[in-house]
């Protein structure tokens, strides 16, 4: 959906795409506010920057996370700290209630090496659907220079897969900004970033990049022995 007014403000001023990450956060609270708004997680470096700059407006919120159950230990102890930081906030997750051991027996063994679309499809996309029926407003913490697949990514835009209006506040932001608001704001982060890991997802599929550092970002250690570079759940590799 295109918007061919641009929004405003309460002051007047104009809401697009080079208006600033925190003005944005500001604008979408303030419109939103009777309307049903939801952050989403994965529990990445960005998103953890996200979740902060919103709480920082002392506002209740809901944060969803879609637990894969193939999460790291890292990543469930970092949502362990991120829930203790921000009380006011309400971690939901989202994740498939499908276990390990029924996907095994349906699919086989390995599924994320014999069909990894398909992993991705139970574990995030069709839990997604779900947690975005509840939702008007989906708030992410995608970034256009993360992948070639991002690189259109408008800061404001309709999501016709899931049917909410979708705001990126950190869409025109590069990695070394968002280390730097980790740093300056001592927020938490995931320390597998500390081991060579620019991103992190499941275990399976997620190894370090060998040379990386926190303040860099590749995708190159997801899904690295396929030609898979998206889960799908912002549109590119769903089923």
């Amino acid at each position: 959906m295109e918007l061919h007014v641009a929004p405003r403000d309460l002051r007047g001023e104009p809401i697009g795409e080079d208006t600033p990450a925190d003005r944005l956060i500001r604008w979408s609270l303030e419109r939103f506010a009777n309307q049903r708004m939801v952050i989403s997680t994965s529990f990445g470096m960005e998103g953890c920057v996200l979740i902060d700059m919103y709480a920082r407006h002392d506002k209740p919120l809901t944060v969803v996370y879609l637990d894969t159950m193939f999460f790291f230990p890292e990543t469930l102890a970092l949502r362990d700290r991120m829930v203790e930081r921000y009380p006011h906030l309400d971690f939901v997750n989202r994740g498939t209630s499908l276990t390990p051991e029924q996907q095994q027996q349906r699919y086989g063994p390995e599924l994320w090496k014999t069909n990894p679309t398909l992993c991705c499809q139970m574990r995030k996309v069709e839990p997604m659907y779900d947690a975005m029926t509840d939702a008007d407003v989906w708030v992410t913490a995608l970034r256009r220079s993360q992948s070639a697949t991002r690189a259109n990514l408008r800061v404001i835009e309709w999501d016709w897969r899931y049917q909410v209006l979708k705001l990126s506040p950190l869409a025109t932001w590069e990695r070394e900004a968002i280390w730097a608001y980790i740093r300056e704001h001592d927020v938490p982060y995931n320390e597998l970033h500390e081991r060579g890991y620019p991103t992190v997802g499941c275990t399976h599929c997620t190894k370090p990049v060998p040379g990386t550092t926190p303040g860099d970002y590749s995708r190159a250690g997801r899904w690295s022995d396929s030609e898979k570079t998206e889960c799908g759940l912002h549109g590119g590799e769903g089923i």
